[in-house]
This record gives structure tokens, C-alpha cells and sequence, in this order.
């Protein structure tokens, strides 16, 4: 098997672990919940054992790099960092009912890598890519990325239970306001501190490949305007007190923003970032 087929595989398992954690909040299921956890972590660590795979199958043909040069390998790390995050921030607040509004966008990414619109192949580093900057700077964006999409499913939690919050339904299960209030602000702190070193390494990799720390370029200046939305969320909590549904609508618009970051840029704009496409 190689890590091809077992990335597909990682597909089907984060679709298992998406719809098991659905299952527990709609049927209140323990067994159900625990069922995605163990999808989960089992579908993590077949992903992280496929990376590196891929990793020795690049040398096998001469290439030679880490997988996070094309758009296939860094959706296949998108999706890794947010199944890494939402292992973590399981096991910190307890509740299994965060997976079915988290763990879908790590399905989403690897059926997207999957679904044979982006190019699965290893192929050689072009020169600008050739630094020891590279695992630096794509590592620190995609965690980053990873914690924001996690604020975006954990805010669309929130605005459901706002509806109800005191309600002995289905939304019950869900945990209190201002415990999913806290994932949001804690999961923005996060991927706004690693958003900020991805920003700093790839200045720094700029400079060693075309000589200049800035260029603004529309990944370069899509990043900026990121970085500057989740900085004035933040702000505005720490300064103005915002929270509940107001930070809720903005994490899920700093989403948007990151998604167009991402994936928008690389294919409606050009620039030095283009060849992410391919």
C-alpha cells in the first residue's frame, strides 16, 4: 500500500469519525461518541504514518522534500492539524459533541485533496521552494489554519445553542455558553500566534529567494488581511469585552477570510504563490 491509498483511507475514516460524532449529538450516544474518538485518533495516526510514507516515497524518485509543496499535500496537513487540535481540545473540555462541528472540515479537506481536482503527484521542488524555510513556514500557516477552522465549527455551535441555552433537548448536550465561548477565543488565540510565525518565516524565506522580505503579493497582502481580522477580534475582546454571538459571526467570517487565503488566491489571482496551485 502506498500513501496514496492510505490518504484515501484517511478520507473514509474522518467521514466515519464526522458522522459517529453526529450521531452522539443527535442521539445522545455515548458509544457513538466514543466511536469517533477512536476513529479519530486511528485515522490520525494512519495519516501521520501516510506523510511520512509519502515523505520516503519523494526520495525514492529523486525529489527528495517534505509533503507540503502542492496543494494536494498541504490539504492532506490541513486536515491532519485539525484532527491533531481537535484531539487536543477534546481532551481538555471533555465533551464529545465538538467533534461533530470540528471534524467534518478535516473530511471536507482530505474528500477535496481526494476528489482528483488537484494534482496527487510528487513531483521535484522548483527552486523557490528549495530552502529549509519551507517546513517552517507551511507547519506554522496550517496550524493555524487548523485552529481557526475548529473556532469557525465551534462558533456555529455556539450560535445553535444561543437559540436555546437553557433548553433540555438536543441541544442540551452541548456544553454551556461560556465553556464553548472559551474554545472559540482560546482556538483564535491560538491560530492567530501561529498565523503570526507563519507570517514572520515566510518574510524571512522571501528574502532568501527573491531577496526582498515583502513583495506584496496577493498571498502576501490575503495573509495581512487575515492576520489584521483576527487581531481586531481580538482586541476588541481583550479592550471591548466582545463575546457570545458577536465573536461567534466573527470567527466565522475570519474563516472565510482564511479560506480564500488558502485556496481563492492560488487560483483567481496570480503571483509568486501561484505554482501552490499545481
Amino acid at each position: 500500500m502506498d500513501s496514496s491509498q492510505l490518504l484515501s483511507l484517511s478520507t473514509f475514516g474522518y467521514l466515519f469519525a464526522s458522522g459517529a460524532y453526529l450521531a452522539a449529538f443527535l442521539f445522545k450516544s455515548k458509544k457513538a461518541g466514543l466511536a469517533g474518538t477512536i476513529a479519530t485518533a486511528l485515522t490520525f495516526l494512519g495519516q501521520t504514518a501516510a506523510l511520512g510514507l509519502r515523505w520516503y516515497e519523494s526520495y525514492q524518485i529523486g525529489a527528495g522534500h517534505a509533503p507540503l509543496t502542492n496543494m494536494y499535500e498541504s490539504l492532506v496537513f490541513f486536515s491532519w492539524s485539525i484532527a491533531c487540535f481537535y484531539l487536543i481540545i477534546e481532551y481538555k473540555f471533555k465533551n464529545k459533541t465538538l467533534g461533530a462541528f470540528a471534524m467534518p472540515f478535516a473530511f471536507f479537506a482530505m474528500a477535496f485533496a481526494s476528489s482528483g481536482w488537484v494534482d496527487q503527484q510528487i513531483n521535484p521542488l522548483i527552486p523557490a521552494l528549495q530552502s529549509n524555510w519551507l517546513i517552517a513556514h507551511v507547519v506554522t500557516c496550517f496550524i493555524g489554519y487548523a485552529a481557526f477552522a475548529v473556532a469557525c465549527g465551534i462558533a456555529v455551535m455556539y450560535l445553535l445553542k444561543s437559540r436555546s441555552p437553557k433548553s433540555s433537548g438536543l441541544l442540551a448536550t452541548l456544553p454551556d455558553l461560556k465553556v464553548i465561548d472559551d474554545i472559540i477565543h482560546k482556538s483564535m488565540v491560538y491560530g492567530f500566534l501561529w498565523l503570526s510565525a507563519g507570517i514572520i518565516t515566510g518574510a524571512i524565506w522571501a528574502n532568501s529567494a527573491w531577496g526582498t522580505y515583502w513583495s506584496w503579493d496577493p498571498k502576501e497582502t490575503w495573509s495581512l488581511i487575515t492576520w489584521f481580522f483576527y487581531a481586531a477580534v481580538l482586541h476588541a475582546r481583550f479592550t471591548r469585552g466582545w463575546h457570545g454571538t458577536r465573536i461567534a459571526w466573527l470567527a466565522i467570517g475570519g474563516f472565510a477570510s482564511v479560506v480564500f487565503t488558502y485556496y481563492g488566491v492560488n487560483y483567481l489571482l496570480s503571483g509568486l504563490h501561484s505554482y501552490g496551485a499545481s
